[in-house]
């Protein structure tokens, strides 16, 4: 890329870590923003966010940021059995999946406080937490650092196969985006959408495309490198 003057464009140096740092703090408010407009959560939290609807009532202690990490935790089990393969570093995504849940119950004591009376904010609370979530799983494909186990199911998988990461992505939210529905069915009863709803189905369509732009424009404009050396830990 040229600049207007035919010189290279100058990238600006984005550290790995950081990305890491922005990606957690990033998706956690955006999935707080997106529940908060309740057009529909984002297919990939969709069935964590079935799990705490159905338990929470029964236990009030089991939070959103709860079911997150249990079901990751089920998750990272399965994808490894599924792959055949374990690395040390895939439980430090379990550390990950802790972390974004503790987060994601403070975001969403926040955006509580947050005007959504009207289909005007609704739709921006949904519009930025598309956005803004897409991002932030963009800055965690460029992290070595073990990401959330649905990023890391991601990277894993689109690895093992050969096959670019935003098209595994897609793939893996319309499954997910399934997943949700039949567990809405099975706990609230059948034709009731809880949480899935229209915002969903057009999360899971375009999510892959709106990542795969936002990490074409983070490349263009940045050179990720490492402020430590810990890579080595991570693969």
């Amino acid at each position: 890329m040229n600049s207007s003057f035919g010189e290279p464009m100058h990238k600006r140096t984005f550290y790995t870590e950081l990305c890491y740092l922005l990606g957690m703090v990033g998706l956690s408010f955006s999935v707080a923003l997106m529940t908060r407009a309740d057009f529909g959560v984002s297919m990939v939290v969709a069935p964590a966010y079935l799990l705490y609807l159905k338990l929470n009532p029964l236990w009030p202690f089991f939070t959103f940021g709860m079911a997150e990490y249990t079901l990751q935790a089920v998750l990272l089990v399965g994808m490894a059995v599924g792959i055949r393969k374990f690395r040390p570093y895939f439980l430090f995504s379990f550390v990950t999946a802790v972390l974004y849940g503790f987060l994601l119950d403070g975001w969403m004591l926040l955006v509580a406080l947050f005007p959504a009376d009207t289909f005007i904010w609704r739709g921006l609370w949904y519009v930025l937490g598309l956005l803004l979530g897409a991002l932030s799983i963009a800055c965690f494909f460029h992290t070595y650092i073990a990401p959330e186990v649905y990023e890391l199911l991601v990277k894993e998988v689109a690895g093992k196969l050969n096959r670019p990461t935003h098209k595994v992505k897609t793939v893996y939210d319309v499954i997910s985006c399934l997943v949700a529905v039949v567990m809405s069915f099975a706990f609230f009863g059948f034709g009731h959408f809880e949480g899935v709803k229209l915002g969903t189905v057009l999360c899971a369509l375009c999510n892959g495309f709106l990542i795969g732009k936002a990490g074409a424009f983070m490349e263009a404009h940045f050179d990720f490198r490492d402020a430590w050396p810990l890579r080595k830990y991570f693969s």
